[in-house]
C-alpha cells in the first residue's frame, strides 16, 4: 500500500477487505458456497425477467414491478459477490479508495432503490385488492413508469449523499475493513475523527429511508387486511391473502437485517455480527426473491411451461 503525505498526516489510498476468514480451506469452501448463491441468484432473477418479457399475459403492472425487482437483485449481488469470490481465492484483498467509493455508492443506490420499490409493490397490492375493478385505471402505465423512475432517482440521490458523508471523512489508518465489501458503517469506523455528527445525519437519512417505507407498507397492509376480512367466501379470502404473502416474505427478510445494521450508531458497531447480517439483505434476499415469487405464482409457472413447450417444439 502506498500512502500520500499531506499536512504531516498519512492518508490511505486503498483498503483491505478482511472478508470472513483467513484460512485457505475455509475460503475455498466459502468460494463454492457463494459462487452457487451468485449463480442461482442471477439465473433465477434472469429467468423471471425473461419470462415476463416473453409472455404477453404477464405484461401487467404487478409483473412489471416484479421484473424491476429482479433486475435490482441481479445488480445488487453483482456489485459485491464477484469481488468477494476473487478475494476468497486471491492473496491480495485490497480495493482502491475509488473502487471502495464506487462499490459503496452502487451498493447503496440499488439497496435504497429496493427499499422504496417495496413500497411501490405494496401500493400495487393495495390497489389490486381494495380497488380491483379500477386496478388498470389507477395503475396505468404512465403512473407505473413514474413510480419506477422515482424509486431509482430516490435511491441514487440518497446513496450519493450517504457515500459523500462517509468517504469525505479523513482516513489516516488503519485501512483494514472487517467486512467483505465497502459498506458505510464498516468503513466509517476507521475514520480518524469524531463521527458523531456524520452518524446523526446518517441515522436521520436511515430513518427516512427505512421507517417511512415500512410505515407506508404497514398502512397498505392494514387496509388490505380490512378489505380481505370483508370478503365472504373463505376461498376468496385465501386467494387475496396469497397474493400478498410473497411480498411480505421478501420485505421481512430485507428490512429486518437492514434496519439492524443502518439504524445503530458506530459505538455499537460489531464487525463480525454486521457482515453476517448483511448477507441476508444482500445475497440471501436476491436468492430468495425468485424462489418465493416463482413457487407461489401460478402465472410464472404457466409462463415457464409455455416457454419450455415452445423451445421443445422449436428443437
Amino acid at each position: 500500500m502506498w500512502m500520500i503525505l499531506e499536512q504531516n498526516q498519512s492518508w490511505v489510498s486503498e483498503f483491505i477487505l478482511l472478508g470472513f476468514s483467513s484460512d485457505p480451506t475455509t475460503n475455498s469452501i466459502l468460494f463454492i458456497v457463494f459462487l452457487l448463491i451468485y449463480l442461482c441468484s442471477v439465473m433465477g432473477n434472469g429467468l423471471i425477467i425473461m419470462l415476463i418479457c416473453l409472455d404477453t399475459q404477464l405484461h401487467t403492472p404487478m409483473y412489471f414491478f416484479l421484473c424491476i425487482l429482479a433486475l435490482l437483485d441481479m445488480g445488487y449481488v453483482t456489485t459485491t459477490i464477484p469481488q468477494m469470490l476473487v478475494h476468497l481465492l486471491a492473496h491480495s484483498q485490497t480495493i482502491s479508495f475509488a473502487g471502495c467509493w464506487l462499490q459503496m455508492f452502487v451498493f447503496g443506490a440499488l439497496g435504497i432503490t429496493e427499499c422504496t420499490f417495496f413500497v411501490v409493490m405494496a401500493y400495487d397490492r393495495y390497489v389490486a385488492i381494495c380497488y380491483p375493478l379500477r386496478y388498470t385505471v389507477i395503475l396505468n402505465w404512465g403512473l407505473c413508469i413514474r413510480l419506477a423512475v422515482g424509486s431509482w432517482v430516490c435511491g441514487f440521490l440518497s446513496a450519493l449523499l450517504h457515500t459523500f458523508f462517509t468517504m469525505t471523512l479523513p482516513y489516516c489508518g488503519p485501512n483494514r475493513v472487517n467486512h467483505y465489501l465497502c459498506e458505510g458503517p464498516s468503513v466509517r469506523s476507521l475514520a480518524c475523527m469524531d463521527t458523531h455528527i456524520i452518524e446523526l445525519v446518517d441515522l436521520v437519512l436511515s430513518v427516512f429511508l427505512v421507517v417511512v417505507p415500512i410505515s407506508l407498507i404497514v398502512a397498505s397492509y392494514i387496509h388490505i387486511a380490512m378489505t380481505i376480512l370483508k370478503i365472504k367466501s373463505t376461498q376468496g379470502r385465501c386467494k387475496a391473502f396469497s397474493t400478498c404473502v410473497s411480498h411480505l416474505t421478501v420485505v421481512t427478510f430485507f428490512y429486518g437485517p437492514a434496519s439492524y445494521v443502518y439504524m445503530r450508531p458506530n459505538s455499537s458497531y460489531s464487525p463480525e455480527q454486521y457482515k453476517q447480517i448483511s448477507l441476508f439483505y444482500n445475497a440471501f434476499t436476491a436468492l430468495l426473491n425468485p424462489v418465493v415469487y416463482s413457487l407461489r405464482n401460478k402465472d410464472i409457472k404457466r409462463a415457464f411451461l409455455k416457454v419450455m413447450g415452445h423451445s421443445r417444439m422449436g428443437s
